[in-house]
C-alpha cells in the first residue's frame, strides 16, 4: 500500500513538470512570436543584379543601392524609371582626411617657419636707415668732441656709432702716411681726432680703455693698442678698426659707421706711445 502511494505521488510529480514545461513553452512562443507565411515568402523574393537592380521591398532597395554602387552598376526602381548613371562624390565635398590635414598643417607651419627666417636674415642684411650704427654718425662738433675726450680721460665712448674717439698728435701726420687708409681718415685726423670701431679684431670682443696705461686692452685674449688703435701686443692680427671720417664745413665731425676699415699692419706706430701707467690686462705686451 506504502508502495502504491508513493508511486502515485511520483506520477503526480512526474504530470506537474509535464504541464509546467508546456505551458513555459507556450509562452515563449506567444513572446516571440512566428513569421507568418507571407513574411517568409515575401523575403524569399528574388532580388536581380546586374547593370540594373529590380526591387521589391524597400529594405531590399536599399541593400541593393549599395550594392549596385559598389560595383559601379545602375539601380533601376520596380516602377520602371528610367536608369540612374552612379556619380562618384566629389573628393572636395568629401572633406580633407586626418592624414592629409596634418600634412599639410606640417608643410604650412614649415613654410612659415622658413619665410620667418628669411625675412629676419633679409633685415639684418639690410641697410640700416639714417640713424645709429651702419649709417653716417654727425658726433659734434671738433672742438666738443676734444672736450669730451679730455673730461674721459683721454677716451670718449660713442655708443651709438660703437665707436671710440681718441685724439690724434699732430706731430704723427707726418708718418700717417703709412696708413694704407689715410685719404678716408685724413680730414679726421688732421682735425686732431681718430675714430675707432670698438671691436677687438682677434675674436671680436668689445675692447675697453685702460685708464692707467691709456691704451685700449682686450679682457679675452690681452690684446693691447695704444691710443690711436694701432697694435701693441697680443694675438691680434692687426691694429683696431676704424671708420672714415669727414669734417663738415660747420667743423662738425661726420662718421661714416657703414663701413669699417681694416686696421693697420702689425709693428705700425705713428705715434710712438708706450704705456703711460701699469696695465690693465698682463701678459699682452711682447
Amino acid at each position: 500500500m506504502v508502495y502504491v502511494i508513493g508511486a502515485l505521488i511520483v506520477l503526480a510529480l512526474v504530470a506537474v513538470s509535464v504541464i509546467g514545461m508546456s505551458l513555459r513553452k507556450g509562452d515563449s512562443n506567444a513572446a516571440y512570436g512566428q513569421l507568418a507565411s507571407e513574411t517568409i515568402k515575401r523575403d524569399r523574393s528574388p532580388v536581380t543584379l546586374t547593370d540594373s537592380v529590380t526591387v521589391a521591398e524597400p529594405g531590399k532597395a536599399l541593400e541593393a543601392s549599395v550594392r549596385a554602387e559598389q560595383r559601379g552598376g545602375t539601380l533601376v526602381k520596380s516602377g520602371g524609371t528610367s536608369p540612374v548613371a552612379y556619380v562618384p562624390p566629389d573628393p572636395e565635398t568629401v572633406g580633407v582626411a586626418r592624414r592629409q590635414f596634418l600634412n599639410r598643417g606640417v608643410v604650412a607651419m614649415f613654410g612659415l617657419g622658413l619665410s620667418g627666417f628669411g625675412t629676419a636674415a633679409i633685415a639684418f642684411l639690410w641697410p640700416q636707415g639714417g640713424k645709429g650704427f651702419g649709417s653716417k654718425i654727425t658726433v659734434g662738433r671738433i672742438p666738443d668732441i676734444q672736450a669730451a675726450i679730455t673730461a674721459g680721460g683721454g677716451f670718449f665712448y660713442v655708443p651709438e656709432g660703437r665707436m671710440w674717439i681718441t685724439e690724434y698728435p699732430a706731430s704723427a701726420l707726418q708718418k700717417a702716411s703709412s696708413y694704407s687708409f689715410l685719404s678716408q681718415v685724413e680730414q679726421g685726423l688732421k682735425a686732431g681726432v681718430v675714430a675707432l670701431y670698438q671691436t677687438c679684431p682677434h675674436l671680436g670682443c668689445r675692447v675697453p680703455e685702460c685708464k692707467t696705461s691709456q691704451w685700449f686692452e682686450c679682457p679675452c685674449h690681452g690684446s693691447q693698442y695704444n691710443r690711436v688703435g694701432e697694435k701693441k701686443g697680443g694675438p691680434a692680427p692687426r691694429g683696431m678698426d676704424r671708420f672714415p671720417m669727414e669734417v663738415t664745413a660747420a667743423n662738425e665731425l661726420q662718421v661714416n659707421t657703414g663701413v669699417v676699415i681694416q686696421g693697420p699692419p702689425i709693428g705700425t706706430n705713428t705715434t710712438g706711445q708706450e704705456a703711460e701707467g701699469p696695465n690693465c690686462i698682463s701678459g699682452g705686451a711682447h
